[in-house]
Parts: C-alpha cells; sequence; structure tokens
C-alpha cells in the first residue's frame, strides 16, 4: 500500500468530524420565546396582547402579591417571604418588573422556588434578602451617587465627566428597575432605605438648558441620551430633543440608552417609534452623524426572538449601530462561558454588538454582585481569539473621578485589601482649575469578602475608622 500525505481538504474533514477541544465550545445561538402561559395569571393572554407595549406597562409587577398571583403555586412561601424581607430591609430600587423580563426567568418551566433561586435573570432583576452578603452587604465605602455625576451637572441632569461627551438625563423612571442600578439615588421611586433625589426643574425647562449648555460648548461632539430610559420619555419629547441635538454641528455622535429593548421589546416595534426613529436616523445620516442605540443584558436567556425582531427592526429603520452594555455580576455573568453565551446570543440573534461590561459600581447593597478586579483581568484574557475583534467586549472599572479604564490599566493593586490604584490624562468639570488633577491618584475597591483573611480583618478595622483608608 502506498502511503500518501494528508491534503489541505483530508485535514478539514478530519476537523471538522473531530474538532479541537477548546475551553470553550460554540454553539450558535437560537432564540426562543418562553412560553408566558406557562405562568397561571397570563394563561389567557394573546400573542397581540403580549405583544402591545401598552399591556405590557399596564401589567408588570410591582409588589410580591401581585407576584403571587401572576406566578401561582409553584413560589412557595419561603421564596415570597425572602422578597418581602429585601424590598422591606435592604432594596434600593422598588420592585417594576414588565411581563416580558418575568418571562424570561427560568425560561423552560413553569414557575418553581428551585429554579427560581438559580436563575441568573432573577439574581439580578428580583433580588432577595438571602443573596444579600450577610457580614459586608456594602462595602464601607460605598455611596449612593458612586461616580459624583451629580456633582459634575453643568446643569441639572448634564453631566460632563469627560473632555468630548457629556450624559443627558432626561427621566428618572425606567420601564423596569435593576438593583445594581448606578443611579439609584435618582432613578424610580424611594424604597424603606432609599429616599429618592428629584429634579426640580420642569422637564421642558431642563432640555431647554441642556440644548443651551451644548450650544455654548463646541468641544462637546457626543452625547448620551439617557435617564432612567428613554423608553420611558414620551416619544414626541425625545424625537424633539434629538431633533435639536441634530441641529447643533459641534455633536457628531448621538447614544440612546434603553434598557428597554431587551425589557420591553415592544416599545421599540411601535410602529410610531419606528417610523421616528426611521426619520431621525435619516436626518443623522445626512448629516454625517451617528446615532446608535445602546442596551442593557447580562444574560443570553434574555435574548428573545422579540428583542432580536426589535433590534433588527431599529437598524433597518436606520440606526448606526446596536451595542451592549452589560455589567459583569457575581452569580449572573462572571464566568468565560455565560459571558461568551451572551455575546454569541447578541450577535447571532440580534446583530447587537457587545460593547462594554463594566463592574458592579460601589452603591449601597452591591456587594454580593460584585467581583474583584482580578477576576474581571481573568476574565477579560479568557473571552479574548473567541469572537471577533470589533465584537470583543471591554472590561471596564469606571472609577470615580477617573472614568471608564479597562481592567488592565490599574496602575497598582493591592490585591491583599483589594484596593487598585488609578490615575487619569484630562480634567472633569469639577477640576479645571486644579493643578494637581492628573496627577493624583484614585481608587476602587474590591468587595471585602473576596479578600484574603489579613485583608478582611483591615477593612473590618477600617468600617469604625473609614478615614484609614486611602
Amino acid at each position: 500500500m502506498v502511503s500518501r500525505s494528508p491534503r489541505a481538504g483530508d485535514v478539514l474533514a478530519d476537523t471538522a468530524a473531530d474538532p479541537l477541544p477548546q475551553p470553550y465550545a460554540y454553539r450558535r445561538h437560537q432564540a426562543v420565546e418562553p412560553d408566558w402561559r406557562r405562568f397561571p395569571g397570563w394563561r389567557d393572554v394573546t400573542e397581540q396582547q403580549w405583544r402591545d407595549p401598552q399591556w405590557q406597562r399596564a401589567h408588570c409587577v410591582k409588589s410580591v402579591a401581585q407576584l403571587r398571583a401572576v406566578a401561582g403555586p409553584g413560589l412557595d412561601d419561603v421564596f415570597l417571604a425572602d422578597l418581602e424581607a429585601d424590598q422591606r430591609e435592604h432594596a434600593t430600587m422598588p420592585l417594576l418588573l414588565p411581563p416580558h423580563v418575568l418571562n424570561t426567568v427560568a425560561p423552560g418551566v413553569p414557575p418553581a422556588t428551585a429554579a427560581w433561586y438559580e436563575d441568573p435573570v432573577r439574581r439580578y432583576m428580583l433580588p432577595v434578602a438571602s443573596d444579600r452578603q450577610p457580614l459586608w452587604p456594602s462595602h464601607p465605602l460605598a455611596s449612593r451617587d458612586s461616580l459624583h455625576e451629580a456633582e459634575m451637572w453643568a446643569v441639572e441632569g448634564l453631566t460632563h465627566r469627560y473632555p468630548t461627551k457629556v450624559l443627558a438625563e432626561l427621566v428618572t423612571t425606567c420601564p423596569q428597575y435593576c438593583g445594581h442600578c448606578t443611579r439609584m439615588d435618582l432613578v424610580g421611586t424611594s424604597t424603606p432605605q432609599v429616599t429618592k433625589y428629584r429634579f426640580v426643574l420642569r422637564p421642558a425647562d431642563r432640555l431647554d438648558r441642556m440644548i443651551d449648555y451644548l450650544r455654548a460648548t463646541p468641544t462637546v461632539r457626543d452625547v448620551v441620551v439617557s435617564g432612567g430610559d428613554v423608553a420611558n420619555v414620551p416619544w414626541p419629547r425625545l424625537a424633539s430633543f434629538v431633533d435639536r441635538l441634530l441641529e447643533l454641528d459641534s455633536v457628531r455622535d448621538i447614544r440612546l440608552a434603553s434598557k428597554g429593548l431587551v425589557g420591553l421589546p415592544q416599545h421599540w416595534l411601535a410602529p410610531q417609534v419606528l417610523d421616528g426613529v426611521a426619520r431621525l436616523a435619516d436626518k443623522a445620516r445626512s448629516r454625517g452623524v451617528g446615532l446608535a442605540l445602546h442596551t442593557h443584558a447580562n444574560a443570553a436567556q434574555q435574548i428573545t426572538p422579540l428583542v432580536a425582531e426589535a433590534s433588527r427592526a431599529l437598524l433597518a429603520a436606520g440606526l448606526r449601530d446596536v451595542r451592549n452594555q452589560g455589567v459583569l455580576l457575581d452569580g449572573v455573568n462572571a464566568t468565560p462561558e455565560a459571558l461568551l453565551d451572551l455575546c454569541f446570543a447578541l450577535l447571532d440573534s440580534a446583530g447587537v454588538q457587545p460593547y462594554y461590561f463594566y463592574l458592579c459600581d460601589l452603591i449601597p447593597g452591591a456587594e454580593h454582585w460584585r467581583v474583584p478586579l482580578w477576576r474581571a483581568q481573568a476574565l477579560q484574557r479568557s473571552i479574548m481569539g473567541y469572537l471577533p475583534g470589533f465584537a470583543t467586549p471591554r472590561l471596564v472599572c469606571d472609577v470615580p473621578y477617573v472614568g471608564k479604564r479597562w481592567v488592565d490599566q490599574a496602575d497598582g493593586y493591592d490585591r491583599e485589601r483589594g484596593i487598585a490604584s488609578w490615575t487619569k490624562n484630562y480634567r472633569t468639570t469639577v477640576e479645571h482649575d486644579d493643578p494637581a488633577a492628573l496627577d493624583r491618584v484614585h481608587h476602587s475597591y474590591d468587595p471585602v469578602h473576596t479578600l484574603p483573611e489579613e485583608g478582611r480583618r483591615w477593612w473590618e478595622s477600617a468600617r469604625t475608622l473609614i478615614g484609614a483608608a486611602p
């Protein structure tokens, strides 16, 4: 018998039959819309009702009693008491969940306590008291406005934190509320733990002042239109504001921020909204301005056919991009498999570009979600090489008075005490006359419960004398 060297085709055929084992095995995401009729309270809801944004808003779950009525006996008294205790003793955000969000919790089975306790969407959208860290529910340095955004308001609701970018907060409500919300001091109604800040100016006056400031500040080229969630801004008001931004020659990028694309896709599929987006996108394109939408998904099961339909409809209407800014949350997505599954679901099913995963900010009650910097650094390395470069998300730490920094950009890192050091290359608006601003070192802090014993002891001492911390 004459032997021969394998040809390229042979090698490829063998590889296809017996793939090279990899730490992560890619499987194309197949979006599935969970059957809402598995909830006893929605057994008779029609598809027409389900696709109606007003029906979704009108049937949001806002209390433990409503959840009991919708979910039925599958959620036992232990779980419901756990949820009630969290709302009473820990929650920084009120309970508000559209049916679409609840339908992505434990999507393959009827509501059941064990499945709900373990589910990643439930873990971050419906926290219960037993989720919280018992000894360190809040970091000693946690604060309500952890990024000092209100301190950097150029006018009420307009945060000018970066040299060329601003954040315009048009509204203080969302279609759904997330417990890890960075703006928990402003967004949503008050809870037993937190009395929320409220805007003073009327919406029309506040938006006028924003436009006046931007007209007088031509160094700003990038406006993030947020809140809250722009899905809760009446469409005529949102369209008018974006129209006015498009009249400013200095503004070259506009980003609409809406978790509602994931939590209430029905809103973005409404004909009035899609027609309005198409008109704004056409105007933006004619002026050479990038108009995009940023959303917020944290688990692959949230990318349902309705979410994919809404995303692709927005792209077809002319948006330049739809991008995802997730948050790295322990027990939700803080593994290579969970992150990659989500990124491929976004790309394959919905045409959404994975963009950022933020470390959860240093707000009260968030320690059970937060991961230490070293874990984020390891996760960033673990996902490299699987995704296209343009769709490989950056894991970032949003450092107070510094801004977004890639997790590997820390200038120093004390692993024992969980303190990372960061410097920056620009002044914020509160440092315009500070000659030492670019030399000052700022810090971020790991969750105390993740530290070695010596570090935990140090923070235990610092808890009563917090001035000991940098």
